[in-house]
């Protein structure tokens, strides 16, 4: 995977760039069949425990303003990228993979090979270019559906906004929005990799194809998983804004 990594990266960058249309097509593919699941996905899980269970409590207390700083742990920082990821690994990762596997099961890519055609630079690196492109715009729509499941708490509630937005907006800061999307990037980057990786390899048959799909549904969200970990770990560690936050 590391090594179609690199692969990857040098070919997207270096002339001839004959994927255009390709990344167009994989960008309306992914887009078309992940927003409506995000926005039902994104607004469910921040109405639930996060919205009405933790406004729930904030009332026993008089605290409801409160509600909007939770929000910018909940929404922006983690179920924003996580359920961006968790959707795309399953919507375009499954696709991905399957796509490549069929190609490889029915000895496509040795043909492109045999042609003097780079099977990366032709389908793995628009598929990583799109998903990583994807990635970051669905984390914006994320934010914003989980933001309005908080809202939709608060009206619940026959609350004011003005302290959820009041409480928002100082607590949220310009490195919230930008790790988050940054990290949703690299999300696409990761589930393209692996994805690509396991449909390349994929062998024997209709049965290996579904076996390397499951496999990588799987590993894209361990290492999306991991990834977050780190990021958010080396982001508390260099950040007493964020310490003070949480």
């Amino acid at each position: 995977m590391m090594i179609l990594t690199v692969k990857t990266l040098i070919s997207a960058v270096r002339a001839p760039y004959p994927y255009g249309e390709e990344l167009v097509w994989q960008l309306l593919f992914v887009l078309k069949l992940s927003w409506f699941p995000l926005m039902i996905s994104t607004f469910a899980l921040n109405l639930g425990a996060p919205g009405l269970q933790a406004a729930g409590v904030l009332s026993l207390f008089g605290a409801l303003d409160r509600l909007g700083g939770f929000f910018v742990v909940i929404a922006i920082r983690w179920i924003g990228p996580l359920v961006t990821a968790v959707v795309v690994a399953g919507v375009a990762g499954t696709a991905i993979t399957a796509d490549l596997g069929a190609r490889k099961i029915r000895e496509e890519l040795d043909a492109l090979q045999v042609l003097g055609v780079d099977p990366v630079k032709n389908l793995v690196v628009p598929r990583f270019l799109a998903l990583m492109i994807v990635t970051a715009l669905l984390d914006i729509f994320a934010i914003v559906f989980g933001l309005s499941a908080g809202i939709a708490a608060e009206l619940l509630y026959n609350q004011p906004l003005g302290g959820f937005f009041a409480t928002l907006f100082s607590n949220a800061t310009i490195t919230d929005l930008w790790a988050s999307v940054l990290m949703c990037t690299m999300f696409g980057a990761i589930v393209a990799v692996v994805c690509s990786y396991k449909g390349m390899s994929a062998s024997g048959g209709a049965a290996g194809v579904g076996r390397a799909v499951n496999q990588a549904v799987v590993i894209s969200l361990v290492a999306v998983f991991f990834f977050q970990f780190v990021v958010s770990s080396i982001l508390l560690a260099t950040n007493p804004e964020l310490q003070a936050v949480r």
